[in-house]
């Protein structure tokens, strides 16, 4: 694989369509980037995949985005951070192209989330690859050791988000029922992390049924702001990444289906187009 030194836009990367929210709230905080979003949607979802398959599969995506140019790739999935991030960085990249970076959402979300939390009880929900990893756990014991994080996996809300039925009432059944599950193993929770980028189009129903006290954290805004912050700290990296205000959308799956999705996340209409990745 030959690699160009070549300034390129932004890699975001997902297993589907939840990392379009990551993308949104990035693009709402640096609206002169230009970003490439990959949506592995013909494999997805990642959730309930094995380390070895999530990492495969990651790899494989960030590899494609490599070769589109893109000297930043974003793991704007939290199961592809927990499964496949740790590899990529660290026996990958040094064989790949050691000038190229791939970061991933949970370690900028803890970060933010330690320094907050009052009660230090914090709550997490995800798929059940996320909970399953334990990378929140192990990220916060490493940050921040007198945190104690309580998680549930919540495998019925991506299949509500993506079939359109998340503002529908029988949302709300598997909404509280979740909700009441976490809160009984830790009534000290005062933060719950949305630990799936699906899961802020839910966030209406999520609070309807959570604890006033409790605060919520949706990712992106994180994200975006530790983004941020990540390239005014690399100059060599924010030198590589192009400024137009464009961004183009692929799916490994049918553009068609991709579009009327991503509408969703996104309010507003994409024309994404087709790409394999092998």
């Amino acid at each position: 694989m030959t690699l160009s030194d070549k300034p390129a836009p932004i890699g975001i990367f997902d297993s589907g369509y939840g990392g379009l929210t990551i993308l949104r709230d990035i693009q709402q905080r640096m609206p002169d980037r230009d970003f490439i979003y990959l949506g592995d949607n013909a494999r997805a979802p990642y959730g309930s995949r094995s380390f070895d398959v999530v990492y495969t599969f990651t790899l494989q995506c960030v590899q494609r985005l490599f070769e589109m140019g893109c000297h930043l790739v974003i793991l704007a999935c939290n199961t592809a951070s927990a499964k496949a991030l740790r590899n990529i960085q660290q026996n990958d990249l040094p064989r790949l192209d050691p000038e190229r970076r791939v970061l991933g959402i949970i370690r900028p979300t803890v970060e933010q989330v330690g320094l907050t939390s009052q009660t230090r009880h914090i709550g997490l929900v995800g798929t059940t690859g996320t909970v399953q990893s334990k990378s929140y756990p192990l990220e916060f014991k490493k940050l921040y050791p007198d945190i104690t994080v309580t998680d549930k996996a919540c495998p019925m809300w991506v299949p509500l988000v993506e079939n359109n039925e998340h503002n529908g009432d029988g949302a709300d059944f598997f909404v509280k029922k979740y909700i009441d599950e976490l809160i009984k193993k830790d009534e000290q929770i005062d933060t719950l992390i949305l630990g799936c980028t699906h899961y802020p189009l839910l966030i209406d129903k999520i609070k309807k049924y959570l604890p006033e006290r409790v605060r919520i954290v949706s990712q992106g805004e994180l994200i975006a702001e530790s983004l941020e912050n990540y390239l005014s700290r690399h100059e060599n990296i924010d030198a590589k990444c192009t400024r137009n205000g464009v961004t183009k959308y692929y799916t490994t799956e049918s553009v068609e289906k991709f579009n009327e999705a991503a509408s969703i996340f996104l309010n507003k209409k994409v024309e994404a187009q087709h790409l394999e990745v092998i």
